[in-house]
């Protein structure tokens, strides 16, 4: 297994919104899934299973050429610094504070239908390293041979590292079971791959800042040009959402309608040109930033 590869972008100058990272293809080789393909490019199985429809996500085609879903529009929010997270693209963005114009983007496993993570501004209290799992009363009653605490280990779900919000129930932490990665499978909390919470772990400092959002349709203008990124995510009105979107950031007389309407239909998660008189379907060029943390 080749582990994931984070996305460290700068964002494209826009006049409304930012677009960062860069798309990608890949070949699939012998006796690989999509989930080894989502981890190797460090996306979520179902960011990769929507930006590719119709392909068998447990037995793909060796050599079928797979889109890589790893441009993003970034979240629409006040401020953006910290960490923010999408929950309805499961993924979360940080913006380290000694590295301005620099964002880190990983995919993250968010609550379950009936156990959502709850949306607001949080601050992170207690970094908590080789975390013992305190179970909640919900999910002993679900469980009942659970115990009280599971105790750090390879059976642990919270992974080795944690970090617990001022919402104490809610924690960003690892996983003992990476595959969940990119889906709703967790109690509220949200997951992140074994190697980007150590990552993440070792950049977050106490007292930060966490944005939670919900945001299934995001919209940029770059170059004159407008984007729509639309993201599967329950039954909402998707078109009176992106109508009432682009009107309200000045956009919708410039948009193609039809083009909108099949951005809609799809949800593949990727920026999609829907520009009047557009030429063609087009992907936003982007501008990768090489420095390392």
């Amino acid at each position: 297994m080749l582990h994931a590869i984070p996305a460290e972008s700068a964002p494209i100058n826009c006049n409304v919104g930012s677009i960062i990272g860069k798309g990608q293809t890949s070949k699939v080789e012998e006796n690989e899934s999509l989930w080894e393909i989502a981890r190797k490019f460090d996306v979520g199985i179902n960011e990769i299973s929507d930006a590719n429809p119709g392909i068998d996500p447990i037995i793909p085609k060796p050599g079928t050429t797979v889109r890589i879903p790893t441009i993003w529009i970034l979240p629409d929010v006040p401020d953006r610094s910290g960490i923010i997270i999408n929950i309805t693209e499961f993924r979360l963005y940080y913006f380290p504070p000694d590295s301005p114009g620099l964002i880190l983007t990983y995919p993250v496993g968010v609550g379950d239908e009936g156990k959502d993570t709850p949306v607001g501004t949080y601050t992170v209290v207690e970094k908590i390293p080789n975390p013992d799992w305190n179970v909640p009363e919900s999910i002993r009653k679900e469980k009942p041979d659970l115990p009280k605490v599971v105790p750090f280990g390879p059976d642990n779900p919270m992974g080795n590292y944690a970090l617990r919000l001022s919402l104490s129930t809610i924690l960003i932490h690892g996983t003992d079971r990476p595959w969940g990665i990119g889906t709703r499978s967790s109690h509220g909390c949200l997951r992140l791959y074994p190697e980007d919470i150590e990552r993440l772990f070792n950049l977050v400092d106490e007292g930060t800042k966490v944005t939670i959002v919900n945001q299934p349709i995001k919209v940029a203008a770059c170059d004159g040009k407008i984007y729509v990124e639309v993201h599967k995510y329950g039954d909402i009105d998707y078109k009176g959402m992106a109508l009432q979107l682009l009107r309200r950031k000045g956009l919708l007389k410039r948009v193609d309608l039809v083009a909108l309407k099949i951005a809609l239909n799809e949800k593949t998660g990727i920026p999609i040109e829907i520009t009047q008189n557009r030429r063609s379907r087009k992907y936003p060029s982007t501008h990768k930033q090489s420095k390392k943390l």
